[in-house]
């Protein structure tokens, strides 16, 4: 139907950068300051979180660590325990001990030129939490999260992640990617040095290439974008359709998660990365046309064995709340139930009882597959046998009121499109 390229590019390049900017972020050498390098620390900590399982740091060790500004005391004061779970280091092996102290202890850039590198300094009692700290101070300058952008860009990873895209490998990307997987750590990071001080402190340096990471997030950006206009290029048949829901939601989680690249990209990256903000697509623009093919899709809905159709109702109504149009004649997509009632003989008992199951199945009728099924059974009772199949109903009722709007709203947020 369509072919969409460079995921990996994209993806990879998006998971991985993503946190390869949060690196940039522990250092006041990142950004010059200036409320436009403050929005983007808000931002691009909600991608970095996000590819951090929406987990923060884990400041639950002493210590504190240092940024590239070459504070003594600076940084994020006191987070020792955080960065990204399981990270224990990689990258070149530093000083295991003893000698004189490295420079770039007390003074980061004295040895990774801020122009060049963005380096924050952590340490602890012991070397893994050490190494954990200078890469939760690399992220410190982004800030807090921005829920919004976390979402998206947590949907991105799942997207990617579920292997629901064709992908194009590019060495250069793919090699770094696998590399820090492997690792577990920030692609373009990395833990340069390290030192004991032979009494009781760790001391350890996470360093980030600007070049590099500004090269992998460019690419990753404008990869995007070709990947925005390829999900929304169809026809009119195609686009009405829940195919065409999925695309146009995706090439939105796309574009937020975008937004959120080329801000961390703002922060670390140079001058000539040539990447046009302004004519980058929007999330909420894609969401608005998702909303109209909801608004053009009818559903109809049949339940077999209803009384006075109040199960039928309580569907319409549930799909309806979702945006889509219930009822319709030929309509492709179909919501067809099946309740049935039936006595209940409990021993010792003077009341009645009534057991009630209904089996509903979303089908897309152009192929006969069944898209969503559902199915729920309960008991009720009273002292009479027409009154307990009435509660029944009202039991059955209520649950679809309560449960099938989530079931049907998570699984369109399931969607996702077919590859080719």
């Amino acid at each position: 139907m369509y072919k969409i390229r460079m995921i990996v590019l994209s993806f990879t390049a998006g998971c991985a950068l993503l946190w390869s900017l949060c690196a940039c972020a522990g250092a006041p050498a990142a950004v010059a300051g200036g409320p436009g390098a403050e929005d983007a620390e808000r931002k691009a900590a909600a991608a970095v979180n996000a590819m951090n399982g929406g987990g923060g740091r884990n400041a639950t060790s002493g210590g504190s660590s240092q940024a590239s500004a070459g504070q003594t005391g600076g940084g994020a004061a006191g987070q020792t325990g955080g960065g990204i779970a399981g990270q224990t280091g990689g990258g070149a092996a530093g000083q295991t001990g003893g000698g004189a102290r490295p420079a770039w202890i007390d003074s980061p850039d004295s040895v990774f030129a801020r122009g060049s590198y963005v380096a924050a300094v952590g340490y602890s009692s012991d070397r893994n939490t050490a190494e954990k700290s200078a890469l939760a101070n690399l992220t410190a300058l982004f800030g807090q999260s921005i829920q919004a952008e976390l979402a998206a860009v947590t949907r991105y990873s799942e997207v990617v992640a579920n292997g629901a895209l064709v992908s194009v490998s590019d060495n250069s990307l793919t090699n770094a990617i696998k590399t820090s997987v492997q690792l577990d750590s920030l692609v373009g990071a990395e833990i340069r040095d390290y030192w004991y001080d032979g009494e009781s402190t760790h001391y350890a340096v996470a360093v980030m290439e600007r070049a590099k990471t500004s090269a992998l997030y460019t690419d990753m950006i404008r990869s995007n974008e070709t990947i925005i206009t390829d999900l929304v290029n169809m026809s009119d048949a195609e686009k009405n359709s829940l195919d065409g829901y999925s695309r146009y939601i995706l090439a939105a989680t796309i574009a937020d998660a975008n937004r959120a690249f080329a801000n961390v990209l703002a922060v670390v990256g140079t001058s000539n990365s040539g990447i046009n903000t302004a004519g980058m697509r929007k999330g909420d623009d894609l969401r608005i046309e998702a909303a109209k093919i909801t608004g053009n899709i009818p559903i109809s809905v049949t339940v077999t064995g209803d009384r006075a159709d109040r199960l039928k109702g309580a569907f319409a109504a549930v799909i309806n709340k979702q945006g889509f149009r219930s009822g319709g004649v030929n309509s492709r997509y179909a919501l067809n139930a099946v309740v049935t009632l039936a006595p209940v003989e409990l021993p010792n008992q003077q009341n009645k009882f009534a057991r009630y199951t209904v089996d509903a199945n979303l089908v897309d009728t152009s192929t006969g597959g069944v898209l969503l099924p559902y199915a729920i059974n309960g008991r009720e009772g009273h002292i009479s046998q027409p009154e307990a199949e009435n509660r029944a109903i009202m039991a059955a009722e209520r649950k679809i009121n309560g449960e099938y709007g989530k079931l049907l709203s998570d699984y369109l947020g399931s969607l996702l499109p077919k590859k080719q």
